[in-house]
């Protein structure tokens, strides 16, 4: 079993930044391909970033390429999405997610069996 925990969200004015942190415990972490979703209110759960087990591949939506940078640091279970010149557009919540698979695993949320309990992100115009 899997365990999830973000961390990192907050208020923040337009143009500012995050960085959010997901740290894993419970299975093998630096195997896994691991992604980030967000859902804004009243609309569907989607895809945000993703990144390979090693690193070295990274995957955006193109609504935050150039903004957010995905990375991981595997000698501490942990992934982070840092997000810069954040827009009132990108408030969400902010989930990370994985299902233990090494290989790119798409966008779509239910292809996903491990979630965090998510971190609030609102950024004020």
């Amino acid at each position: 079993q899997v365990q999830l925990v973000e961390s990192g969200g907050g208020l923040v004015q337009t143009g500012g930044s995050l960085r959010l942190s997901c740290a894993a415990s419970g299975g093998t972490f630096s195997r896994y391909y691991m992604c980030w979703f967000r859902q804004a209110p009243g609309k569907e759960r989607e895809f945000v970033a993703a990144i390979s087990w090693s690193g070295a591949n990274t995957y955006y939506t193109d609504s935050v390429k150039g903004r957010f940078t995905i990375s991981r640091d595997n000698a501490k279970n942990t992934a982070y999405l840092q997000m810069n010149s954040l827009k009132p557009e990108d408030t969400a919540v902010y989930y990370c997610a994985t299902n233990r698979a090494t290989r790119p695993s798409g966008t779509n949320p239910s292809d996903y069996d491990y979630w965090g309990q998510g971190t609030q992100v609102t950024v004020s115009s």
